[in-house]
């Protein structure tokens, strides 16, 4: 199963992997959704996986660790730490994956616009070769379906806050 075409994903250099996704919900909700682990343990992770360990210390210089729990029950774990915070419009962090060599910085970039938000989030991997075994591992289905979760998510925050206006 391949990316369902809502996540753009483009190579700008040979370390480089650019995803771009819009979401229909302010830029202020988007942020939050990647900022609360209420939030993250709703949506992170390709469907049928679960958030089972969600830590986040959400200023620079913390950092998070997130273990996702697939339907086979295997788990992959990731780590990170914040370089850069701009709420709402940018974050930036380092990332690594308990069973994949190497470190990436991950550059996510919020833009709102007609209260749509535009996600760009850009990885950028130690080596070409890094960045291409990432690529091969599934990065795109499993990203387009997190991104997927994400969307149905927001759709239901903004449900609820219509309701209470």
């Amino acid at each position: 199963m391949k990316n369902t075409g809502t996540l753009k994903v483009t190579l700008p250099s040979d370390r480089e992997v650019m995803m771009t996704r819009v979401f229909d919900a302010p830029r202020h909700l988007v942020y939050e959704a990647f900022t609360k682990p209420e939030l993250l343990k709703q949506w992170f992770g390709p469907r049928g996986h679960s958030l089972v360990v969600c830590e986040v210390d959400h200023r620079v210089g913390g950092g998070f660790r997130f273990v996702l729990r697939g339907p086979n029950g295997k788990e992959m774990g990731m780590r990170g730490a914040y370089r850069e915070l701009a709420p709402p419009e940018r974050s930036v962090h380092m990332e690594s994956f308990d069973d994949f060599p190497g470190e990436a910085r991950v550059t996510t970039v919020f833009v709102e616009q007609d209260g749509k938000t535009t996600m760009t989030v850009t990885v950028l991997s130690a080596s070409k070769e890094v960045r291409d075994a990432v690529l091969k591992s599934g990065m795109e289905h499993g990203a387009a379906e997190t991104y997927d979760r994400l969307a149905e998510l927001l759709a239901s925050m903004e449900a609820a806050s219509s309701k209470g206006a």
